[in-house]
């Protein structure tokens, strides 16, 4: 290939980036609002028991 067609292809793979990079920096409103976790659980009510098996 001549110099041309390697510059005429790294400016299209450029644009193309670019073009993913804008896509990926404006998150659509419907991500940026509600999110589905609520509310985490806080430490558990009691330590976990563990017994040996008796027989």
């Amino acid at each position: 290939m001549t110099d041309s067609e390697n510059e005429k292809i790294k400016q299209q793979f450029r644009e193309a980036l670019d073009r993913k990079n804008h896509q990926h920096a404006n998150p659509t409103s419907a991500t940026a609002g509600d999110s589905k976790i609520h509310h985490t659980h806080g430490p558990a009510d009691h330590k976990r028991e563990f017994r040996r098996k008796s027989g």
